[in-house]
């Protein structure tokens, strides 16, 4: 088993490298500033899938963008939540599909603005996150997971992830004094697909996971999301971002959240091919126009997060944790400012 996980993991990493070169290239060239109109627009994915099947996907409304805008569009799709966010501090990232904390610090620390936000077919607000489990064994109520999480193995998202990590955390484990980096027999970290079959095929007892990615889970690997049930479910989470630089003009901006809004929406063949392309990437129903105040439900949640962390944890005294508490009531005072008037 090790030696699979190994293999896969060296995959995963040439896959990673092989899919970023391109974009190194691009900017030792171009440089990074986005000045050029013949320079590519760079586009960082969410890792919710595999990289390459997560490039796949754009790729048909990436060049349907590229001709609406007039310029070519290149592709970063990366392994890990790290290796994109690392790519938007090097400048390396002009746009991007981000959720929760990473577009939340690509809007108040990486000099990026919202300018769409993605809808779905139930019309809901937002999705949820989910906790699951195998249908059979010894391990596979709610009850039981809290009553003894030390002997249970977990698969979840990275720390950055909103419903693999962040949303379980806030809304369940803390609350019930269970903190997930260190009260499991072990972890595996890794997409909710990784997270879904290592819970499917024995290699964990609990995965996180959310209603979309899923549904999406279900199509691709039927046998194995039949032997899987969910125990638990979260309060609904603000749908993922569209984010752009700031240092591309407002005219530009608004050209790109046009493309978006419009896509999908003609009637024709014309937009039955687009609503094809939106059912094959996570069944999205469309793009809404938004802005950075649509990430204020994001902001909360990381307070919020940080607040109860704050409140469970060990201190030296009680001083030291009052002073934490008021460095996330100011942090939190800050991005709320940021998100309500406009770039910093």
């Amino acid at each position: 088993m090790m030696a699979r996980r190994a293999a896969a993991l060296l995959g995963r990493c040439a896959l990673a490298l092989l899919l970023a070169a391109p974009l190194a290239a691009l900017a030792q060239n171009a440089g990074t500033a986005p000045a050029a109109k013949t320079a590519p627009l760079r586009f960082g994915i969410l890792p919710l899938g595999g990289a390459f099947e997560s490039r796949n996907d754009w790729e048909p409304l990436l060049a349907d963008l590229s001709r609406a805008i007039g310029r070519p569009v290149s592709v970063l799709s990366v392994t890990s939540y790290e290796a994109l966010e690392q790519a938007i501090q090097r400048d390396q990232v002009d746009m991007a599909f981000l959720s929760g904390k990473m577009a939340l610090d690509a809007v108040t620390q990486r000099r990026m603005n919202v300018v769409a936000q993605v809808t779905r077919h139930d019309g809901l607000p937002g999705y949820r996150a989910l906790l699951l489990t195998r249908k059979t064994g010894k391990r596979n109520t709610l009850k039981d997971l809290l009553a003894g999480p030390e002997h249970w193995r977990l698969a979840r998202g990275e720390n950055r992830s909103v419903s693999g990590f962040i949303v379980p955390q806030l809304q369940l484990f803390l609350p019930n004094h269970i903190a997930m980096e260190t009260r499991f027999a072990s972890e595996v970290v890794g997409t909710h697909q990784a997270t879904a079959l290592a819970v499917a095929n024995g290699e964990a007892d609990v995965a996180t996971n959310n209603t979309a990615d899923f549904e999406r889970f279900k199509l691709q690997f039927p046998a194995e999301a039949e032997r899987l049930q969910v125990i638990w479910e979260s309060e609904l989470i603000p749908h993922a971002q569209l984010v752009v630089r700031r240092e591309y003009s407002p005219e530009f901006q608004k050209k790109v959240q046009a493309f978006l809004v419009d896509y999908a929406r003609s009637k024709g063949p014309r937009g039955d091919a687009e609503r094809a392309v939106l059912k094959s990437l996570h069944d999205l129903a469309g793009f809404v126009a938004a802005d950075n105040s649509s990430l204020l439900p994001a902001a909360k949640l990381a307070y919020q997060l940080a607040r109860q962390s704050a409140m469970t944890s060990q201190w030296v005294n009680e001083a030291a944790r009052q002073a934490r508490l008021q460095r996330i009531e100011n942090a939190y005072a800050e991005q709320v400012a940021v998100l309500r008037n406009g770039a910093p």
